[in-house]
Parts: C-alpha cells; sequence; structure tokens
C-alpha cells in the first residue's frame, strides 16, 4: 500500500433496531481507529453516514436507497482496497455484498478484519468473531 492509499472500511449497517445500528456505528468507528492508529488512510462509510442518517430521520426525510449506492460508489472508485468488518450481520449484508462485487470487478482487494480474543486480525478470510460481547449486548 502506498503512502496516499485508501481503504473502505465495510460494515452492515442497515437493521429496524435502532440499537443495532448504533452498536454497528460504534464498531466501524472502533475498527477505523484501529486501522488509523497503523498508520493506514481509511474511509469509513458507516462512521460518516450514520449521525447524518440521524439528522435526515428527525427530519422525516430520506434519499433511498439509490442515492447512498451512488454515494458510496462514488468513494469506492478512489479506494485501493477493502476491508469488511467482520462482525454478527456481515455475511447477510446486501450492502456488504454489493460493495465486495464492485472491488472484485474493479480487480481491487478484499480482505477481512477479524475481532479476535486479543484485538483485530486482518486476514484473508472471515472468522467467527469472538470478543464481541458488548455488541452482543447491544443486540440481544
Amino acid at each position: 500500500m502506498s503512502s496516499h492509499d485508501i481503504i473502505y472500511l465495510a460494515c452492515p449497517y442497515s437493521h429496524p433496531s435502532m440499537e443495532v445500528r448504533v452498536a454497528r456505528f460504534q464498531a466501524s468507528a472502533q475498527a477505523a481507529a484501529h486501522l488509523i492508529h497503523q498508520g493506514k488512510f481509511v474511509y469509513s462509510p458507516i462512521t460518516m453516514t450514520h449521525p447524518i442518517d440521524l439528522v435526515m430521520a428527525a427530519e422525516g426525510d430520506t434519499m433511498g436507497s439509490d442515492y447512498w449506492c451512488d454515494f458510496d460508489e462514488a468513494f469506492m472508485s478512489v479506494c485501493s482496497e477493502m476491508i469488511i468488518l467482520v462482525i454478527p450481520g456481515w455475511d447477510e449484508s446486501r450492502g456488504i455484498k454489493r460493495e465486495a462485487a464492485f472491488f472484485e470487478a474493479a480487480g481491487k482487494p478484499v480482505s477481512f478484519l477479524n475481532l479476535t480474543k486479543v484485538g483485530y486480525e486482518l486476514a484473508s478470510r472471515p472468522q467467527e468473531p469472538v470478543g464481541i460481547e458488548n455488541y452482543q449486548r447491544a443486540n440481544g
């Protein structure tokens, strides 16, 4: 990775429960901070758009999923790789599937950020998340 490559950090978000969406936002912010502490440049769409979603929902406004897909693709096109945060729901997320297909079609690498008992581990394959008690407690 060159000094100006940007990582696209994918994380599940959509869920009927606001508690789940907030927990996913917090998980993505923590993972982004971890990668940034390693000196990486990270674009975390959930970290950026969750606060916007809250404002728009309070105003009763929404842009619709087509807008957000186009929004994501504008950023994905300039990112050099994708890292998927492996938390519950990642493998069911239509958004992550769409994003991964975009990166794979562009010939850009896709890897996984697994949460282990001792912290985060970047890998070529996902692992069952461990050490996610706070996430699970927030999501029943």
